[in-house]
């Protein structure tokens, strides 16, 4: 890398292997991206910092839920800096957690508490983005439920456009709740 490259600050050390077959523009375009990451991506308010399961507690002080009905959620998410990626849009494994809160909070209005639920499968289909500051509306809904097998679906659009920028599906196995 050049000298006017080791005059800014770099997450490079000298350890970090990089290849020859990149030329110095590329190396420089993962460089300005991992230095965004690290100092602007990862705004984690301080009431989280040290705090045990602090991920949770971000992703739940975004998500209110708007209504719950017999194999229907609603809910409102809030994309706040902290769930934010390089790109400042929301960040995918944000996406997924959201998903998998949501799908198990609509197979609970209709899996009695005597069965415990295993997420067998979740699948995401990323189709465009949720920039910050915006507001997603979530809806979850039963496909499926059956004596062993609850499948879910959900789908998150822009509150103010109504666009579909993200789907899931979850499917969770019952399992009875061992007797100790």
């Amino acid at each position: 890398m050049g000298e006017e490259n080791s005059k800014r600050k770099s997450s490079y050390t000298k350890d970090t292997i990089i290849s020859e077959e990149l030329c110095e523009e590329d190396i420089a375009l993962v460089d300005i991206l991992f230095m965004h990451v690290l100092q602007d991506g990862y705004n984690i308010p301080p009431q989280y910092h040290d705090v045990k399961d602090s991920f949770s507690q971000i992703i739940r002080s975004c998500l209110k839920v708007h209504s719950i009905h017999p194999g229907k959620i609603s809910c409102i998410l809030s994309v706040k800096p902290a769930i934010l990626n390089a790109y400042r849009t929301l960040h995918g494994g944000a996406i997924g957690a959201v998903a998998e809160r949501v799908s198990i909070a609509c197979a609970r209005t209709v899996v009695g508490k005597d069965k415990e639920l295993f997420l067998g499968e979740l699948r995401m289909s990323y189709l465009s983005a949720a920039p910050c500051n915006a507001e997603v509306v979530i809806h979850g809904s039963i496909i499926r439920s059956g004596r062993n097998i609850t499948v879910v679906a959900v789908d998150f659009r822009l509150k103010d456009s109504r666009k579909l920028v993200y789907t899931s599906n979850a499917t969770f196995y019952h399992m009875p709740v061992a007797s100790l």
